[in-house]
């Protein structure tokens, strides 16, 4: 009985996300409708003790890591530099690669820096006017942005800047660079594998002689290609974050040791506020490095946003609050999923898995699944088991970097189940259903999801790392 809880609440939660209903606040009616049915005495303690708490905990330590990532793509869009490496790869690829070109777009700006939730609305007209002249579906649009922006740049290669390859870093105490020659073979699987799977589906298209569509919403307008920045100019702000990030990811923990601490200067207040920098100087080298892309932005085209910063980041903000607090409280949701005693059964049956990574793999996947959130699944994960991890990993002899990189992919795995808000976004960005369009979203989930399991395979087989 307390298993089916579980499962019922996962499933209103996900039917609730197909029917267009905000997860804020679906979430934690789910989540209480399960403590409701198990031990209806405990709601309102869980509510403000745990789902709350983890919920603001979240938000706490990432919400700068959205807000700043949506401010850099903005300004990136504002400029024209977005535009301007969009258009210079659709030219270099030629328009009879819409996919590629897409995907590749997509991969630059979230492997650059810009958040996946921005950088849906800064590929998408751009998509949307290559399908069209292309005589593609435009319901291909969405998975085409999906395996470029959510999959191989978001968990997968070396030091991506995304949340979802920051968080384990903090419980492994590794850096964003761990395994890098498996996660560059991870990727370039999830990247392969998908574009074979959507170039499949644009012949079967093809062959049933369907075109762009007929009944369409949120059509962008035509873009134009005259007068935009040089594409070698507009690369520069990425190439500033790639390149502060990773000297800021050596230089923070030299230069605060593995924790710091500071007396606030309030009369009264005598207790120290401690930091645990080895588990929080990922979170800071990236959030500097963002600043700096930002500032890169302003300097080089400061004529260009100085009428525009203003209004133009509004949007930007309200779009970095409503994917975090979507992520947090889909947190929250598996944090009370995960402390009901039905929730024992899963974690039980997971431990039965005898291979490290695999139990590890399957762990992060399923809570990711479960909350429709990749950070939110993974931070739930590793806040539960990260010790059992590590002993596990010190046990086998595998190093914590191969750890870091699995758990990192496991999260984009299943996560992008009909409640996730990406995907949410995405289909709402596009003017689609999940009935339109989920299907082929989800066979880019199904890919990513076996990406992992072929990285545990080549590390087994060859202790690549």
């Amino acid at each position: 009985m307390n298993l089916l809880i579980i499962l019922a609440a996962l499933g209103f939660l996900m039917l609730a996300a197909y029917r267009g209903y905000s997860v804020i606040l679906f979430a934690p009616l789910a989540a209480m409708g399960a403590v409701l049915l198990t031990d209806p005495a405990e709601v309102a303690p869980m509510f403000t003790g745990l789902f709350m708490d983890k919920m603001a905990g979240f938000f706490k330590l990432y919400f700068p890591i959205f807000l700043l990532g949506a401010v850099f793509g903005k300004t990136m869009e504002l400029s024209g530099f977005a535009k301007s490496i969009a258009s210079a790869i659709i030219e270099l690829l030629g328009r009879q690669r819409s996919v590629l070109s897409i995907v590749i777009v997509s991969a630059l700006l979230t492997y650059g820096g810009v958040s996946l939730f921005v950088a849906v609305f800064a590929v998408y007209p751009f998509a949307a006017e290559l399908f069209r002249q292309s005589g593609i579906p435009k319901r291909l649009i969405p998975a085409t942005i999906a395996l470029g922006a959510f999959s191989f740049t978001m968990d997968s290669f070396p030091g991506t800047p995304q949340i979802q390859n920051v968080i384990p870093a903090a419980f492994f105490k590794t850096d964003i660079y761990a395994a890098p020659w498996l996660g560059i073979l991870g990727g370039l699987f999830t990247l392969l594998a998908g574009l074979l799977f959507l170039e499949w589906r644009v012949r079967v298209a093809a062959a049933n002689e369907e075109g762009y569509g007929d009944v369409l919403l949120n059509e962008p307008a035509a873009f134009e290609h005259d007068r935009l920045p040089s594409p070698w100019l507009a690369m520069l702000p990425l190439l500033v974050v790639a390149v502060a990030n990773k000297i800021l990811t050596g230089a923070i923990p030299r230069l605060y040791g593995e924790s710091h601490a500071f007396i606030p200067a309030v009369v009264g207040t005598s207790e120290p506020v401690v930091q645990d920098v080895a588990k929080i100087s990922a979170i800071w080298s990236i959030e500097a490095a963002l600043i700096l892309g930002i500032l890169t932005v302003m300097l080089l085209a400061w004529r260009h946003l100085f009428k525009k910063l203003s209004e133009g980041t509004k949007p930007a903000i309200a779009g970095a609050l409503l994917a975090a607090t979507n992520t947090a409280s889909e947190y929250g949701f598996g944090a009370v999923i995960a402390a009901l005693p039905g929730f024992l059964i899963v974690s039980d049956a997971l431990r039965w898995i005898p291979n490290p990574l695999v139990n590890e793999a399957v762990t992060v996947t399923t809570l990711a699944g479960i909350t429709g959130s990749a950070s939110g699944g993974l931070s739930i994960a590793l806040a539960a088991m990260s010790e059992t991890f590590i002993a596990n990993a010190e046990a086998a002899g595998i190093p914590l970097e191969v750890f870091h990189r699995v758990a990192s992919m496991a999260s984009g795995g299943m996560d992008t189940l009909p409640h996730n808000g990406a995907v949410i976004t995405l289909l709402a960005v596009s003017g689609l259903t999940h009935r339109q369009a989920y299907g082929n979203i989800f066979g880019i989930t199904l890919i990513k999801t076996l990406a992992v399991f072929v990285v545990i395979v080549i590390y087994q087989w060859t202790g690549l790392v």
